[in-house]
């Protein structure tokens, strides 16, 4: 049963508040995860990324092309850490390309 209020909330109290009753931030953390590494890689790596998904705290990323795959992985810590601090939150600990 939802609480009710007497005092005013904003909108994104409300919506945190929703988001947290409903056990929902593991299903937006997955969709900031994907957002995070469209934006940050670009279209010439999105063009070769056939999907992103984040399982716990390691963020599995399926590439089609085996040399960016290579170029990738000499960067991984760098790229994780780009990939946080686009979240704001330390959300990825590993990063797997396959």
């Amino acid at each position: 049963m939802a609480k009710r209020y007497n005092s005013h909330m904003n909108l994104g109290e409300a919506l945190n508040e929703f988001i947290q009753q409903n056990k929902l931030q593991k299903g937006i953390d997955k969709v900031d995860a994907r957002e995070a590494w469209a934006k940050l890689m670009g279209n010439g790596v999105n063009n070769y990324t056939t999907q992103v998904e984040l399982r716990n705290e390691t963020l599995f990323v399926s590439l089609s092309s085996s040399v960016l795959r290579q170029e990738l992985s000499m960067g991984t810590s760098k790229i994780i850490t780009l990939l946080n601090e686009e979240l704001g939150k330390d959300l990825i600990k590993k990063l797997v390309l396959r």
